[in-house]
């Protein structure tokens, strides 16, 4: 993400990266529909749900790689790419949670962490600053906990493959809450810092 501050930033639309974007936001509804089907009496639709995530990673890779080499950094590319990130992790709590995959105080910890910075975002705009930028430390938190949702939701059966899936999936499950919490914790500072600055300048 840091290289964007050194190329040029286009404030086009329909840009491919950003198209797929767009497509990841459709998933997201999808997904938790597909997740939570079991619970309203429809049949289980994991498989189905893991596809739909896996594509979102793909193209998740896609559209920051793609805006990098073609130039098509855009100003609605910094807000799709962490606004569909943020939703399939929210729409993957709700799920998990509603199915008791994932434990109440874990789903808390997360979305205490996601009001933390929706303040530090408010916070920001009062100052005249836009949102932080994504650091490399909150894609890895995201990553962890987008491979950590589907291997808990693996887990959710009585097979060899679903004990295997429940070890790693909590593996990556505690990596990525930590990290996350990490990145969350440096953007608190990030803030402090700039509005200190204003401040000082005052």
């Amino acid at each position: 993400m840091e290289v964007q501050e050194t190329r040029v930033q286009t404030d086009r639309v329909l840009t491919i990266p950003n198209i797929l974007s767009m497509a990841r936001l459709v998933g997201v509804p999808l997904f938790l529909w597909l997740i939570l089907r079991p619970e309203f009496g429809g049949p289980k639709s994991d498989g189905w749900a893991l596809l739909v995530l896996a594509l979102s990673g793909v193209s998740d890779y896609l559209d920051g790689k793609l805006a990098r080499r073609w130039n098509q950094i855009s100003s609605l590319g910094r807000i799709l790419d962490p606004a569909a990130d943020r939703l399939y992790i929210l729409s993957t709590l709700v799920g998990l949670t509603w199915r008791d995959i994932l434990p109440l105080w874990l789903t808390l910890a997360l979305l205490a962490r996601e009001l933390m910075l929706l303040v530090m975002v408010g916070i920001l705009r009062r100052h005249g600053y836009p949102p932080p930028q994504v650091n490399f430390l909150g894609k890895a938190a995201t990553f962890n906990l987008m491979y950590a949702f589907p291997l808990l939701l693996l887990s959710d059966g009585k097979t060899w493959l679903a004990s295997l899936a429940e070890v790693f999936g909590w593996a990556f499950a505690g990596w990525g809450t930590t990290l996350y919490w990490w990145a969350g914790i440096l953007y608190v500072v990030q803030v402090r810092r700039l509005v200190k600055a204003d401040a000082a300048a005052d």
